[in-house]
């Protein structure tokens, strides 16, 4: 079932009060102009950053890979 969310009228209120929020604007200006990507090098992205990132946190988290499994079809179209 998906119900709407209704919100009681102090946090609506609290939500109006936040969007008219100087300094809560200005904080987020701040971490939008400090913000990067760390799989991007000059504007391109690095899959070889991407991939090594991945390895290793499957490896911190010890995860189990999968077999691989190859698919059968031979028309696939999308």
């Amino acid at each position: 079932m998906n119900r709407a969310m209704t919100l009681s009228k102090k946090a609506e209120k609290e939500l109006h009060s936040l969007a008219r929020s100087a300094t809560l604007k200005k904080d987020m200006a701040t971490i939008s102009a400090s913000r990067h990507n760390p799989f991007s090098k000059a504007g391109i992205v690095d899959a070889d950053a991407y991939i090594l990132f991945v390895s290793a946190f499957n490896e911190f988290i010890n995860h189990e890979p999968k077999p691989l499994v190859h698919m059968i079809d031979k028309d696939m179209r999308l």
